[in-house]
């Protein structure tokens, strides 16, 4: 099982609500903004938590594998 982000929790709120057309465009403009904005806050994470790690890691693997599906 996959997890979710607190911004891919949050759009499936928001996809719920009777909204217009006009403002689900920009909820999905500012989704996929805030997603990414939360995508490089996950990788700075990872690799500052990683550090000491030995081995080579792969941060865009490891958001992929836990976050995308």
């Amino acid at each position: 099982m996959n997890k979710q982000t607190a911004v891919q929790w949050f759009a499936s709120k928001v996809m719920t609500l009777n909204i217009s057309p006009k403002e689900m465009y920009h909820f999905l403009d500012w989704y996929q903004e805030a997603k990414e904005m939360e995508k490089e806050q996950i990788k700075s994470a990872y690799i500052e938590g990683a550090w000491w790690r030995t081995f080579n890691y792969d941060v865009e693997k490891y958001y992929k594998e836990t976050y995308e599906k």
